[in-house]
C-alpha cells in the first residue's frame, strides 16, 4: 500500500460506519467492483422529495445570488 493510500485510510477510518462505508462502495467502484444501487432509507425519501419540492418552488439560490453574497463578505 502506498504511503497516500495509507493516509487515505487512516482519515477515513475516523469516520462514522455510514460514511466510511459510502467512502468503501466508491472505491470498490473505482477499482472496478460494481456496486449494488444504493437504497434510500425512509427518512432520506422524504428528505429528498421535500428538497425537489423546494427547487420546483424556487426556493434555492441562483448561481448569481451566491456570487452576489461571495462578493459581499469577500469569498
Amino acid at each position: 500500500m502506498t504511503r497516500l493510500f495509507d493516509q487515505a485510510v487512516e482519515k477515513v477510518a475516523q469516520l462514522p460506519d455510514e460514511e466510511q462505508d459510502a467512502l468503501a462502495r466508491v472505491l470498490l467502484q473505482l477499482a472496478g467492483q460494481e456496486q449494488p444501487p444504493y437504497l434510500l432509507t425512509p427518512e432520506e425519501e422524504v428528505e429528498l422529495d421535500a428538497s425537489i419540492a423546494a427547487e420546483a418552488r424556487g426556493e434555492f439560490a441562483t448561481d448569481e445570488e451566491i456570487r452576489a453574497i461571495r462578493a459581499k463578505h469577500g469569498r
